[in-house]
């Protein structure tokens, strides 16, 4: 009876996939590449803007800090106020990751994702108001709620929409729009703080107010903009017809097969969490971002204070490095996707990040240490897109899917706790217990990596010589 009803779904499954080619080949070649395009456009592009203000608004303490906040509010190594007001708000972030995935599905994306970032742009501005890092720190407890439903919400929204070895460089593309546009942060916030003595507020309150008013109308452009899930892509602003959502529709099920959203339970929900690679990319991602959080909250200041660059300078010379990332990455994802590889990428950017780390923190010259921080932003911020589409790759279910993406972003706000904390005030100029942590947690993802790697390689040759499906589904495969 197993036999039979074994061959039975493998013949559904051929069915199925000759009707979803059929559909894929009634539209043309060049209306294939317009149609993608303009999905490209109104997705990738709209998500990639407001994860740039994302960035922006959960990294501008460092700007703000050598712009006179830490001394006007009385953060000091005795309250460590700045570690804490940073820390916060990954607090809450991590918390509502789950929650705001299950609310994204069920509300939609387009009102969810607007309707948080504007509210978020609301609280920014607030920050340019706050009488003492305290009330600072509780607005980010506030900020790191809002903030939650973004990331993943835009990691998920992504990976409905695409096949598997298209993802990444649509991850990457989404991914470098916001992290090359915040690298120039450092650049706008100079500018802001001209402003400094303007209605009687400091140039650093200038810097969250106007990024603040920035934050507003990108929330209400994304409302016109944004998209919803593929099968409700007709009745989204006729963003796509009937045919045409058909087609994105076939494009996954020729790839997965899991376009339809199955009813959400609870329990089944949860019990995603069983599986071990769930959490080894949420691992990945923490000791990644640990990394890339490191950097963002606290670059300004080793410039500064470590390397003895003037405010100016520290300000301006955060943006080269964010932009060969954006360069790395892009051309990273192409071929990742071309060559249908993840793992390998991943580790060879961890190895990047020490050699990187390595020359920022053990010479005294600064013209090597300013290359290591190149080495060092690009290693992390190019793991980040691929450790994403990694994940996406290996996972199936609209519900798993969702959770997973939950857990890999909750991983990541973890490496934000450890990222602003490990680097303390008492530490300055040269931050060496934050930079042997950077170094470590480079080193562990390469080891976590070689582990995944020979784990689904076995899991690859089982299903190759007639043994149980990957992930429920007959003729499915592990991408490393």
């Amino acid at each position: 009876m197993k036999d039979n009803n074994t061959e039975a779904h493998i013949e559904d499954t051929e069915k199925g996939a000759l009707q979803h080619a059929d559909v894929i080949a009634s539209f043309s070649p060049s209306e294939q590449k317009k149609l993608i395009r303009r999905i490209d456009a109104r997705l990738v592009i709209t998500l990639g803007c407001l994860y740039c203000v994302s960035l922006l608004d959960r990294t501008n303490l460092g700007a703000a800090s050598v712009a006179g906040m830490q001394g006007d509010l009385n953060m000091n190594a005795s309250n460590n106020g700045y570690s804490i007001t940073s820390l916060l708000f990954f607090i809450t972030y991590t918390i509502f990751q789950i929650p705001a995935t299950v609310i994204i599905r069920k509300v939609g994306p387009r009102l969810f994702i607007a309707s948080i970032v504007l509210v978020w742009g609301a609280v920014m501005i607030s920050f340019g108001f706050v009488p003492n890092w305290q009330t600072m720190a509780g607005l980010r407890i506030i900020l790191g709620a809002l903030e939650a439903g973004m990331y993943p919400g835009s990691v998920y929204l992504l990976s409905t929409w695409y096949p598997r070895y298209e993802l990444q460089k649509r991850n990457a593309t989404f991914y470098l729009i916001g992290s090359t546009a915040s690298g120039f942060g450092g650049i706008l916030a100079y500018g802001l703080m001209q402003m400094d003595g303007i209605a009687g507020k400091a140039g650093w309150e200038w810097i969250f107010i106007i990024e603040g008013l920035l934050t507003c109308v990108l929330g209400i452009g994304s409302y016109i903009f944004l998209v919803d899930f593929p099968e409700q892509s007709p009745k989204s602003w006729k963003f796509l017809n009937e045919s045409e959502a058909s087609f994105v529709i076939a494009r996954i099920e020729n790839d997965r097969a899991d376009a339809s959203v199955e009813p959400f339970s609870i329990g089944k929900y949860l019990a995603n969490g069983k599986d071990s690679k769930v959490w080894a990319y949420a691992a990945l991602y923490m000791l990644t971002t640990t990394n890339s959080y490191s950097i963002a909250y606290f670059l300004p200041i080793i410039l500064q204070k470590s390397m003895h660059f003037s405010v100016a300078k520290a300000q301006c010379l955060v943006a080269p490095p964010y932009v060969a990332a954006a360069i790395v990455m892009y051309v990273q994802a192409v071929y990742s996707d071309k060559w249908r590889l993840r793992g390998p990428v991943v580790a060879g950017n961890a190895l990047m990040g020490l050699l990187g780390l390595g020359l920022l923190g053990y010479l005294e010259h600064p013209a090597p240490r300013y290359f290591g921080v190149f080495l060092a932003t690009i290693a992390a911020n190019a793991n980040c897109p691929a450790l994403v589409s990694w994940q996406s790759n290996n996972i199936r279910g609209q519900w798993k899917r969702a959770f997973t993406s939950a857990t890999l972003i909750g991983g990541g706000s973890i490496g934000g706790i450890i990222g602003t904390t490990v680097f303390r005030a008492q530490d300055a100029p040269n931050y060496r217990p934050g930079l042997l942590c950077a170094i470590l947690a480079n080193a562990l993802v390469v080891i976590i990596v070689g582990a995944m790697t020979l784990k689904f390689n076995r899991a690859n040759k089982r299903v190759a010589s007639g043994g149980k499906p990957i992930e429920g589904h007959i003729g499915f495969k592990y991408t490393y």
